[in-house]
C-alpha cells in the first residue's frame, strides 16, 4: 500500500496477533484521516521496517487492550469513509439480519446463488419478493452479499459469513453435542495416540481437514529420567514428561564412562528433578549442586542440554488428518487454488504458529476467508477452540474447509473435542 502521510504512529500487534502491524494516525479524529486509508494494516515484516524508516517515527509492541481498541477505531473509520463497510453491523435492521441468515442458510444447503423469490417463498417469510429484493440490494451495498453475475442470486461474502457466525455464537443455538466419540481415558500416558485419535475423529465427524496441536513441552514436568550407556563412551538420556512425551538425547565422551557414575546419575536426577518443569531455572542449580564432587558436576554438566533444550518441532506438535477431504471433486469449485492451499498447509511450522497465536482466546475462534493471516489460506475458513487446564490453555483443535461450510457443526465439534481433551489432560497432569 502507499505510505500514508505523517504524523503516524507504528505499532506491532501483541502476542495474539504477532504478524499484524498497524500504522495509525497520531490524531485519531476523522479530519486527519485521508479517505480510503484511515489506518494501514500490513502483515509483512519488511513493510514494518520500511515504514518505520521512511516515516521517522517510533515503533512499539502494543498491549492487547490497546491493539483491540485501535483495531475497533480502524473498523469504525473504514466504515465512515466508504468502501466495503459503509453500513456497519449496528445499522442493519432486524429484517436485514434475518434475510442475511436465510441467504447464508440456503446457500450452505444448496451451494447455489439465492434469488429474492427463493427467500420470499421460505416458510414463515412475510415479505414479498420486491421487499426482499430491496433488502438484498442493501446487504450487497453493505458488503455482506455479492452475486456472480447480474441475473444471478446472491452469495455471502466473507463479511456476511462473519456476521452470520457472530450472531450464531451470540444466540447460543450451536448444538451442544455432535457425533464425535472419544474414549481417551484409556490412553492416560499415551498422549501421542490420544492426539492422533482425536484428530481422526474430528475429521470424520466434520468431513473437513482437522488440526490438533499438542501441549508445548515447556508446559510439562519431568516424570522420570533414564541414563543409559549405549557404548563404553556413549550415553543416552531419556526424559519422560508428565504428558507422556519421551525425549532422547545421545552424548559422546572422550573416555570410557564408569557404570557406577551412570547409575548414580540416574538415581540423583530422578530424586532431584522429578516434578520440575522442563526448562525450569531450578534445574541448572541442581546440576551444579556445590555438595557434588567435581567428577559428578562435570558429568551432569555434559547432560544438562537433555533437560534445558527440549523444544518440540512442528512435526511432533501438530497433528493433521483429512487433507484428502479437501481434494474431492465436489469441492474443486470451492477451492480453485487447492495446490497453493496444500502447500501452505504442508508448512506446518506456519500453521502451528498461527494456531498458537489464538491460545489466549477463551472461546471459539475463527478465521473466515480473507481474515486468514496467510494469503494462501484466504480461500478457506478455520474454526478452532482451545483446550487446557483451568488456569491456562495448552493447545488448540481446529478444522479447515471451504468458506461455505457448516459452521454450526464445525463450532460444535471443535468445542466438544476441546472439552474432551481438557478432561483428558486434567487426568494426565494430576496423575
Amino acid at each position: 500500500p502507499q505510505t500514508p502521510p505523517p504524523p503516524y504512529l507504528l505499532a506491532r500487534g501483541p502476542k495474539t496477533h504477532p504478524g499484524v502491524f498497524l500504522a495509525a494516525p497520531v490524531r485519531m479524529d476523522r479530519r486527519s484521516v485521508p479517505p480510503g486509508s484511515p489506518i494501514a494494516i500490513t502483515h509483512r515484516d519488511c513493510s514494518w521496517l520500511l515504514w518505520r524508516q521512511s516515516l521517522g517515527c517510533g515503533g512499539f509492541v502494543a498491549s492487547e487492550r490497546w491493539f483491540r481498541g485501535i483495531l475497533a477505531v480502524w473498523v469504525g473509520l473504514r466504515n465512515s469513509v466508504g468502501g466495503l463497510g459503509r453500513h456497519n453491523r449496528q445499522m442493519l435492521t432486524g429484517r436485514q439480519e434475518s434475510i442475511l441468515k436465510m441467504v447464508v442458510d440456503e446457500y450452505l444447503e444448496t451451494a447455489r446463488p439465492v434469488a429474492s423469490r427463493t427467500v420470499a417463498e421460505l416458510p414463515g417469510v412475510e415479505w414479498g419478493p420486491s421487499t426482499v429484493r430491496a433488502e438484498l440490494a442493501a446487504l450487497e451495498t453493505a458488503g455482506y452479499l455479492t452475486h456472480p453475475h447480474t441475473s444471478a442470486g446472491r452469495l455471502p461474502t466473507d463479511g456476511g459469513y462473519r456476521l452470520y457466525v457472530d450472531r450464531l455464537l451470540a444466540s447460543g443455538l450451536v448444538p451442544p453435542q455432535t457425533g464425535v466419540e472419544l474414549e481417551l481415558s484409556r490412553l492416560r500416558r499415551e498422549v501421542d495416540q490420544a492426539m492422533r485419535e482425536t484428530t481422526t475423529a474430528l475429521a470424520q465427524v466434520t468431513d473437513l481437514m482437522a488440526l490438533v496441536t499438542a501441549p508445548p513441552l515447556e508446559s510439562a514436568t519431568i516424570h522420570r529420567i533414564e541414563v543409559l550407556r549405549l557404548q563404553p563412551s556413549v550415553v543416552m538420556v531419556v526424559v519422560i514428561t508428565s504428558t507422556g512425551v519421551v525425549a532422547k538425547r545421545v552424548f559422546s565422551f572422550e573416555a570410557v564412562v564408569d557404570f557406577g557414575l551412570i547409575e548414580w546419575a540416574s538415581s540423583y536426577l530422578n530424586e532431584s528433578l522429578a516434578g520440575m518443569g522442563l526448562g525450569s531455572r531450578m534445574i541448572a542449580g541442581c546440576l551444579a549442586e556445590p555438595d557434588l564432587s567435581t567428577t559428578e558436576r562435570t558429568f551432569l554438566s555434559r547432560l544438562a542440554s537433555a533437560f534445558t533444550d527440549l523444544e518440540g518441532d512442528a512435526e511432533g506438535t501438530l497433528y493433521v488428518e483429512g487433507a484428502s477431504r479437501l481434494l474431492t471433486e465436489a469441492r474443486h469449485a470451492e477451492l480453485p487454488q487447492v495446490d497453493k492451499l496444500m502447500t501452505a498447509l504442508e508448512g506446518r511450522a506456519n500453521v502451528l504458529r498461527m494456531l498458537r497465536s489464538a491460545l489466549d482466546e477463551r472461546s471459539v475462534f475463527l478465521w473466515i476467508g480473507g481474515e486468514n493471516p496467510q494469503p494462501e489460506l484466504k480461500s478457506v475458513s478455520i474454526v478452532g477452540a482451545n483446550y487446557g487446564l483451568g488456569h491456562r490453555n495448552l493447545g488448540s483443535v481446529g478444522v479447515v474447509g471451504p468458506v461455505r461450510m457448516d459452521y454450526a457443526n464445525a463450532i460444535a465439534s471443535v468445542t466438544q473435542v476441546a472439552r474432551e481433551l481438557s478432561h483428558y489432560f486434567e487426568d494426565v497432569y494430576e496423575n
